[in-house]
């Protein structure tokens, strides 16, 4: 149908991409490889959103790649993600079938939609081990000194500025390596949700999931043997929950304080987004105030259309 490689769909967290995605492979007999950099995770399923029953659609099981295939605890990256994403995609095209790159990691994303050459950068104990003694604030202008701070979750904790401070040394003294991966050509749509709507569905969405045990599952993972460091690294509802279990907020502190990092970090979605536009990323905007089918019509009219120009 498609004279693409690849479907892409994108949008900040809480704008129904999944569901959309799900009922377009249905659609097309197509199957969903996931961009998402926390659903990677097994056991982390409510604070990451995985909605793993929006992939069922009129009793048919959509395939799904690229979901729960780390253990919480361990760390993934963008490199592990490009390997494993083509490993997903090549599986799905050897059997005929439309692939569906679906999500909101949007370094994820662009690094197969742009083909970044990437290497995998191993872990420097020395290094690690020297910056462990400093502050997060010295660590973060010892990062300033290697690049622009244009991504805040890179200083969200002393782990996550060592380990970028540890990649950032490694890039300067090594040259990178090209993993000879194919560019891909991809149709790429874009969910824009107005402010005010996507605050709102993120503060019902997190009431939701709070229901829903987002706590317990959290306390789950801390039984189970994985550090409150390691919880606090993925960021949002597993920093802002395990510090509440710690004892550092109340309830509604908790609450408030998560709240207005979802809302943070949707904006920051949005703003990679359109800088992906710049970059040379060509994005179809849907507006995600219509219905489903709506946008169904109008993805595959689009489709048939490009493809026949």
């Amino acid at each position: 149908m498609t004279k693409y490689d690849l479907i892409t769909i994108i949008g900040p967290t809480a704008s129904g991409k999944t569901k959309l995605a799900a009922h377009l492979a249905y659609m097309l007999d197509a199957e969903i490889i996931s961009g998402d950099s926390r659903q990677v995770y097994k056991g982390m399923d409510i604070g990451t959103g995985k909605d793993l029953n929006e992939y069922v659609i009129q009793e048919k099981q959509i395939p799904y790649y690229l979901i729960d295939i780390v253990n919480a605890g361990e760390k993934y990256n963008v490199f592990q993600f490009k390997r494993d994403f083509f490993q997903a995609y090549y599986h799905i095209k050897k059997r005929g079938k439309v692939p569906i790159l679906c999500g909101g990691s949007g370094m994820y994303i662009e690094a197969i939609l742009r083909n970044y050459e990437l290497v995998e950068v191993p872990e420097n104990k020395a290094l690690r081990e020297q910056l462990s003694l400093l502050s997060l604030e010295e660590l973060v202008q010892i990062l300033k000194q290697y690049k622009s701070l244009h991504n805040k979750t890179d200083i969200d904790n002393k782990k996550r500025v060592i380990r970028a401070i540890e990649i950032a040394e490694f890039y300067k003294t090594h040259s990178i390596e090209e993993m000879n991966y194919p560019s891909l050509s991809s149709i790429t749509f874009g969910i824009y949700i107005p402010r005010e709507i996507r605050r709102q569905r993120i503060t019902e969405r997190l009431k939701i999931r709070l229901e829903q045990g987002m706590i317990e599952e959290v306390k789950q993972l801390l039984n189970q043997g994985i550090s409150p460091d390691d919880l606090i690294y993925y960021g949002l509802e597993y920093k802002y929950i395990t510090e509440y279990i710690l004892g550092k907020y109340n309830y509604e502190s908790f609450f408030s304080k998560l709240e207005t990092a979802i809302h943070q970090f949707a904006k920051r979605q949005m703003t990679y987004f359109r800088g992906m536009e710049r970059r040379g990323v060509s994005i179809i905007w849907l507006d995600g105030t219509k219905s489903i089918q709506e946008n169904l019509e109008f993805i595959i009219n689009t489709i048939k259309q490009s493809s026949t120009d």
